[in-house]
């Protein structure tokens, strides 16, 4: 395709909800026609490799060692909390009616 016609740009214009006038019309034609060019060329991209994943730092992510540390005990815990039943703690009500 060379060229949009009129009829095919004001039809896209439309779809996109665009308020084209006559003279823009030219001017938006040859312009959607670019655009539609240049997404064309994603049908060129060879998507049968594994490199396609690009990042731009080259290292590995360092993870932490998952150590086992010692928590807080619940019975111990429960000391500070005002009004609890059983493992259930009771907090005050925070939505505005």
């Amino acid at each position: 395709m060379d060229r949009l016609t009129k009829e095919e740009a004001l039809h896209v214009a439309n779809l996109s909800k665009i308020n084209v006038s006559e003279e823009e019309i030219d001017k938006y034609a040859r312009d959607l026609k670019i655009l539609l060019d240049e997404v064309e060329k994603i049908k060129d991209i060879d998507v049968d490799t594994d490199s396609l994943l690009v990042t731009p730092v080259e290292h590995e992510s360092e993870l932490r060692n998952d150590n086992d540390t010692s928590s807080v005990d619940f019975n111990e815990m429960k000391k500070n909390i005002p009004v609890s039943t059983g493992n259930f703690v009771e907090v005050p009500v925070m939505v505005n009616e």
